[in-house]
């Protein structure tokens, strides 16, 4: 007697629910990437704004602490120097930016001698930088 026995169906990979999951994987890891923001200064009170976004294709940061210390890439530098530093560091680069972090209670005269200071040595792509407000 011969016994019919249904066709064995061939094992396979369902492609679509893969590359959904590898598509969502993607999608998280750009959006992982994109939400964090590059901050090279030190830890200050900065100033809220509701536009305020980061820049993130700045090669130097500038630092002011309510104390009115001043960090350039987190070494401290005087005022009278600073201008100096910011020459030496910015040598052979084109067109250089700064991140320019000031505690928010610093007087508005010593943020605009920094400022010059920093025009002084011939850079005018400054940032100044603040905290969203929420």
């Amino acid at each position: 007697m011969k016994i019919d026995l249904p066709a064995v169906k061939k094992i396979r990979i369902e492609m679509l629910p893969l590359i959904d999951i590898v598509f969502l994987l993607l999608v998280v890891f750009i959006y992982a990437m994109l939400s964090m923001a590059v901050h090279r200064g030190l830890p200050v009170s900065l100033p809220l704004s509701t536009t305020a976004e980061p820049e993130k294709h700045l090669i130097i940061s500038v630092t002011v602490r309510d104390d009115n210390t001043i960090y350039v890439n987190k070494k401290q530098v005087v005022l009278e120097q600073l201008t100096e530093v910011l020459k030496q560091k910015t040598d052979g680069h084109v067109n250089p930016g700064i991140l320019l972090f000031a505690d928010n209670s610093i007087s508005y005269q010593s943020l605009f001698n920094i400022l010059d200071r920093i025009r002084m040595a011939g850079l005018n792509r400054i940032s100044l930088q603040a905290e969203v407000e929420r």
